[in-house]
């Protein structure tokens, strides 16, 4: 019986590690297919260059990401503040908004990501660079009326997906004043009873938990809820919108909990 386990485990290694090969070499090839298709779009002259979001998309139905929306999604000009689990949250959010992204500026670090993430129009913040708050503030400002959805993820850290940390309000510093126009709309990411599995958290190097969700056998479901965009005295300033904010996300994750429950 204990040989048998081994087998098993053997088994199941081997069949992971094929899954896990066959998912990245479908991201290679997504990504051979749409970058001529950015840099063609961008000849063109044309506006809202929609590859590095299809690009996204693609990853997640390729890791076997299968997206649910719930909720009323605001027009152009959202500026969205979200939950973070996983490195899924990205795709799952370009698929379910065509949102562009908020980023620490260590990715930036990392020359191909840093490419990657400049075609889909991410603003990297320097969080501990005072000094250049105001270059991006205009960048975060730049990228809403460009994009038409910006994402930022205020716990400043990815969760465990059963609760939510707190949110950093000084990442919200491009809200304060809030521009005309713009729509700032809280969004649950609820995987479920996935969350734990897919979750990056505690001392696990990223590359272990890529490797850990594109390895997985089941498809993964996540539901994305468009709350209530922010209204009256929510967004007075950015400590309000931060709290109003992490006080919808966690009601509705309460409800979800009590639904799988």
């Amino acid at each position: 019986m204990p040989a048998f386990h081994r087998i098993g485990t053997g088994a199941n290694v081997l069949a992971g590690n094929a899954r896990l090969a066959v998912r990245i070499t479908g991201m290679a090839g997504l990504l051979l297919g749409c970058v001529p298709l950015y840099y063609l779009w961008r000849l063109a002259g044309t506006e809202h260059n929609p590859w590095p979001r299809r690009f996204l998309a693609g990853v997640g139905r390729v890791a076997g990401l299968r997206v649910q929306i719930r909720g009323e999604r605001a027009g152009k000009g959202a500026f969205l503040l979200a939950n973070h689990v996983s490195w899924m949250d990205i795709p799952a959010l370009a698929a379910a908004n065509g949102s562009a992204f908020v980023a620490h500026d260590g990715l930036a670090s990392v020359p191909l990501l840093r490419r990657l993430c400049a075609m889909n129009d991410t603003v990297f913040v320097a969080r501990h660079d005072r000094r250049s708050v105001a270059r991006q503030i205009a960048q975060v400002r730049g990228a809403i009326r460009d994009t038409g959805a910006l994402t930022i993820f205020p716990e400043g850290t990815t969760s465990d997906g059963t609760g939510l940390l707190p949110f950093k309000s000084s990442l919200l510093s491009a809200l304060d004043p809030l521009p005309e126009g713009i729509v700032v709309q809280p969004v649950l990411l609820d995987y479920g009873c996935e969350a734990a599995e897919v979750a990056w958290v505690g001392q696990e190097p990223g590359a272990a938990n890529f490797r850990r969700i594109l390895s997985r056998r089941r498809r993964l479901d996540l539901t994305v809820h468009f709350l209530p965009p922010l209204q009256g005295e929510a967004l007075a300033s950015r400590k309000a919108m931060a709290v109003t904010a992490r006080d919808a996300l966690l009601a509705e994750l309460a409800v979800t909990q009590r639904v799988t429950l």
